[in-house]
């Protein structure tokens, strides 16, 4: 019993002593720690990146020559750097670019005024200017799809020889509310607290995906997609793409000239314009869009509610770029030492939507964060056991086309869950996707194992604040595609600014709503998780792995 008493103790005493020794590993390095702050906060190239890739070659829809000259930049200034393997890299067909080279919109009558709005991306040029009066015929837009689905059917019935050659308001007034509270607001420590918390767990839903409806309900909704996988999601985004386009055919059919609709939200001359068309070559192209600011829109109306005399004039000047259908990521890394062979991953979506504005906090921010990273540990010649890569993806915006292409090519295929070699060798991937923010903390995206990783290399960034961990996970960007083949992939929490507010998908989306400060603080939190990712003995845990899609369903 004695000699059984003093195994078991030098048992636990080699696990203590292990567990010791890990959360040694974990501890920051401040020494390095130190001169990255010092490196980021007082020498910053972070702006000069975010200018290029803004005032000189914003905006960067997906195969437009604004988005190739942006990664051509980036890999020029990776190469510049004396980083390695810089290149764009292929993934696969993507589907039409798009570019606008003119656009203008005017109230002729009664009274003259310079309309504020934005052409719609993916559609046509009005080959001219377009003059007339307006006819309001507005389509009740509802988010239950079969709802929307009356409303388009009894609209069709409505408007069915009554378009041609009209220049038609196709959106319902939109209300204009008082702005009560501030624009641009940052989270508070109670804010903070309540994120870093974990979420009231929800009773699972049964989902039938041969069959999958949403249920109207909020709490129930709420339900169903916080189980629902990609693919039942998908059969929805198919529902509303089948909609769209039965819209759009028949707006051509009729002969519609142009269309106008009000942005979405927004206001004192902020517009976010809705999606009318697709960046598919299957999709049916509407006839040339626009959309005006909601006070711009509402002026309008109301004059023809009023049966005042209405003139207005349109014209677009836009292209479709279908000669290259191809897209490319833009890569580049710093080779690791003795673990050469396995990676830590950084990345934003090089891409943006088109809408008149830069693409600044969506997500030039964010590229322009990661590019800062890489060029601080290079400039410092710090020493890194694994590779460090960097990608910049397009086709965020319509899907995480780029990364989940990146994902399927090098690591695993989430439909049947057969994995590549590589996949062994990934250590973690860490994006940066919430517009100009300050990092606040990270999400932690259901793995609570990298808890006490991600705090240590936290606590030198205190003063900066950088606090949460949240247990809870988030979506809508690249960090999901390693998330859906099982492997660490990690979005920070930034400051939300004005990024619903003002500048997500605006025209407002430019070089001068980014806060400096705050990518600086984020280049050096980014630099010093890279840094002790590639160095850390072992690879950062991982969750089981996901379960297959249902065979009925993949390649669907």
């Amino acid at each position: 019993m004695k000699k059984f008493g003093i195994a078991c103790a030098g048992i636990l005493l080699t696990v203590s002593v292990g567990i010791a020794l890990q959360r040694a590993s974990d501890s920051a390095d401040l020494a390095v720690v130190n001169r990255i702050r010092d490196e980021a906060l007082t020498r910053s190239q972070v702006m000069k990146h975010l200018l290029y890739l803004t005032d000189a070659h914003g905006p960067r829809l997906t195969n437009s020559p604004g988005y190739n000259a942006a990664a051509d930049w980036v890999v020029g200034q990776a190469k510049k750097w004396g980083l390695e393997n810089a290149a764009k890299e292929k993934w696969g067909p993507y589907g039409r670019g798009w570019s606008a080279s003119h656009f203008s919109a005017q109230l002729v009558e009664p009274q003259y005024a310079s309309l504020i709005g934005v052409p719609l991306a993916w559609t046509p040029a009005t080959n001219g200017v377009i003059s007339g009066t307006p006819l309001y015929a507005p389509l009740r837009r509802d988010e239950d799809l079969d709802r929307y689905r009356a409303n388009l059917e009894a609209y069709l019935t409505q408007y069915k020889g009554k378009l041609k050659g009209q220049i038609v308001l196709l959106g319902e007034r939109p209300n204009v509310a008082v702005q009560e509270t501030a624009a641009m607001r940052r989270y508070s420590a109670t804010e903070l607290t309540e994120r870093a918390a974990a979420p009231e767990p929800l009773e699972p839903i049964a989902i039938d995906f041969r069959n999958p409806r949403v249920p109207t309900d909020p709490q129930e909704r709420r339900r169903y997609f916080a189980y629902a996988p990609r693919y039942v999601t998908q059969v929805f985004q198919r529902q509303r793409e089948e909609l769209r386009n039965r819209l759009n055919r028949f707006l051509v059919e009729e002969g519609a000239r142009v269309l106008v609709l009000p942005a979405q939200r927004g206001d004192g001359g902020t517009v976010f314009p809705p999606t009318v068309a697709s960046y598919k070559t299957d999709g049916v192209t509407p006839p040339p869009s626009i959309a005006l600011t909601p006070e711009h829109y509402n002026r309008i109306v109301r004059l023809l509610e009023e049966k005042v005399p209405v003139r207005i004039e349109v014209e677009v000047k836009a292209r479709f770029h279908e000669d290259t259908l191809d897209s490319v990521n833009v890569v580049a890394e710093i080779p690791g030492e003795s673990k050469k062979e396995e990676l830590v991953l950084i990345g934003a979506h090089l891409d943006s939507v088109d809408s008149s504005g830069t693409g600044a906090t969506d997500n030039a921010a964010g590229c322009a964060v990661m590019m800062e990273a890489l060029r601080i540990l290079k400039t410092l010649d710090l020493k890194m056991d694994r590779t460090v890569r960097m990608v910049l993806w397009s086709g965020e915006e319509e899907g995480l086309l780029g990364s989940r292409a990146y994902v399927k090519q090098h690591f695993g295929d989430p439909e049947t869950m057969e994995l590549k070699p590589e996949h062994s060798q990934v250590s973690a991937y860490f994006n940066f996707d919430n517009g100009t923010g300050k990092i606040r903390g990270v999400y932690l995206q259901s793995n609570d194992m990298v808890r006490p990783i991600f705090d240590a290399w936290l606590s030198p960034f205190r003063d900066l604040g950088a606090t949460a961990l949240a247990i809870r996970r988030t979506g809508g960007t690249d960090h999901v595609s390693f998330d859906e083949v099982g492997l660490p992939g990690f979005q920070f929490i930034q400051d939300p600014i004005e990024y619903e507010a003002r500048t997500h998908h605006s025209n407002m989306d430019v070089y001068d709503r980014i806060q400096p400060g705050d990518l600086m603080q984020a280049s050096a939190i980014v630099a010093s998780f890279v840094y002790h990712a590639a160095n850390r003995p072992e690879k950062l845990p991982r969750k089981p792995l996901p379960e297959p899609w249902p065979k009925e369903v993949r390649g669907k």
